[in-house]
């Protein structure tokens, strides 16, 4: 039985929606139902039917779920030993990074790395910086590029890597279009679209509301950018998002107003401070700093 397919399980089996658990797990909606239906045949079982607002969990599902959600943290420190002990003899390095690589130019210090030690493999984990930084914790990544908001915090080693603001994405259209900055509390009575609950930037913007004294009117959320931002096109709402990955997307009909008081974000380099690190880690960390 596939370990990966048994935590995508989990999840569909919290969310009884297949897009939202694909958003969350990072891959297709096509494979996570794949990925359900090999299992199901493995099983002999149906573990999910279809309703008119996602799937509901049979009776087979409540049974595996409450059997493998006690030693799936069991599994996760096994697969981590395990990898440490491959990524050692292969010479392997486990990038996490949040999934703007290429906006950050992350890739660029990728690229600069494997030139420089053509003999260490690489595997790039995308997510949020939530879900990185569990596992930077149980081993399942040597690094990872994680966004922050104001002073880091001492559990992990930092490097600092880039800075970013907080911007609103608006059309045109809108009466507040012209201005050079807005206010977060002029968005109080503002349909306003976030990336997803479970997201760093979710968070973020929801303490910058709250801050400001309001509890902001969330008429949508969704993990990816692009769609936010068709959907401001489309007048459904204004979009908070940070600057630097949303330029480069912005058409004609869209800007992006900077949000006062300004809200910052950094991107850190994070490793841990308790273990030390592959010989891989080590060799991009020395060249990461000497760049930085």
């Amino acid at each position: 039985m596939d370990i990966q397919y048994i935590c995508e399980f989990v999840t569909l089996a919290e969310t009884c929606n297949y897009l939202e658990a694909a958003d969350h797990l990072y891959i297709s909606q096509s494979s996570l139902s794949r990925h359900i239906k090999a299992l199901e045949d493995e099983l002999g079982v149906a573990l999910f039917v279809r309703n008119p607002r996602g799937v509901e969990a049979t009776a087979y599902a409540d049974m595996l779920a409450k059997k493998v959600q006690g030693f799936l943290p069991e599994l996760d420190e096994y697969e981590s030993a395990l990898n440490n002990a491959l990524n050692a003899e292969h010479g392997n390095v486990r990038i996490g990074s949040i999934p703007v690589m290429v906006q950050y130019q992350i890739t660029d210090l990728i690229s600069r790395f494997r030139k420089e030690h053509p003999s260490f493999t690489i595997d790039i984990i995308e997510g949020d910086s939530l879900v990185l930084v569990k596992q930077l914790r149980s081993g399942q990544c040597d690094l990872a590029f994680l966004r922050e908001e104001g002073p880091a915090d001492d559990e992990f080693n930092k490097l600092h890597y880039a800075t970013d603001t907080l911007c609103a994405i608006m059309s045109r259209r809108h009466p507040f279009a012209r201005r050079d900055f807005i206010y977060i509390r002029d968005l109080r009575n503002e349909p306003l679209m976030l990336l997803g609950k479970d997201t760093f930037m979710y968070s973020l913007c929801m303490r910058a509301c709250a801050d400001a004294g309001f509890t902001p009117n969330v008429v949508l959320t969704n993990h990816r950018a692009s769609n936010l931002l068709d959907l401001v096109r489309k007048e459904v709402g204004i979009a908070l998002l940070t600057r630097k990955p949303i330029l480069p997307m912005l058409s004609d009909d869209l800007t992006a107003i900077e949000v006062e008081p300004r809200i910052i974000t950094n991107i850190n380099i994070a490793y841990p401070k308790d273990k030390p690190l592959s010989s891989g880690a080590r060799h991009f960390i020395n060249m990461a700093s000497a760049m930085l």
